[in-house]
């Protein structure tokens, strides 16, 4: 069995908003192959049974994912943005160059936006999640930038941008 140290290996929890941990809208998550594709799927951590980002039922506490996460067989743990919450949250794709950390042209205006808001590197190490308090009107998904008010999981990584 991995160690919590090794296990927590591509997870920082000191980096992670604590206005954010206290939430009940944690998962934990593993890389499986669905329709032929490398997918991100999210489980209930106290019953490792499939997780929806539209049930708040199969959402628990940070500390419960968090120790379903160091008990292994997780590849992460997951936040899922809910109509009851204030936050919304920007994916970039490709944005980042995850040998030298530089970012992309594009990606950085959206980053100087948002200057202030929670922001980290994707599991990748190419992404960048952006977690802001305040809501965008309805999910888009455009070429390399997603936004999402609710309905949707980020991964969790903790490595702050």
């Amino acid at each position: 069995m991995e160690s919590i140290t090794e296990n927590r290996r591509n997870l920082n929890t000191d980096n992670i908003p604590a206005e954010l941990k206290i939430r009940r809208q944690w998962v934990v998550w593993r890389y499986e192959i669905r329709d032929g594709n490398k997918t991100k799927v999210l489980y209930n951590a106290r019953t490792a049974t499939p997780a929806k980002s539209t049930d708040l039922q199969t959402w628990v506490y940070f500390d419960d994912a968090l120790e379903a996460y160091d008990k292994g067989g997780w590849d992460g743990v997951g936040f899922v943005f809910s109509s009851g919450d204030p936050y919304a949250g920007i994916d970039l794709d490709d944005a980042r160059d995850p040998e030298t950390g530089e970012i992309d042209e594009r990606a950085q205006g959206v980053i100087d936006t948002f200057d202030g808001a929670y922001m980290e590197v994707s599991p990748s190490g190419t992404g960048v999640h952006i977690i802001i308090c305040g809501k965008v009107p309805k999910a888009l998904k455009k070429d390399w930038i997603e936004m999402y008010p609710q309905e949707r999981f980020f991964t969790i990584t903790g490595v702050a941008l």
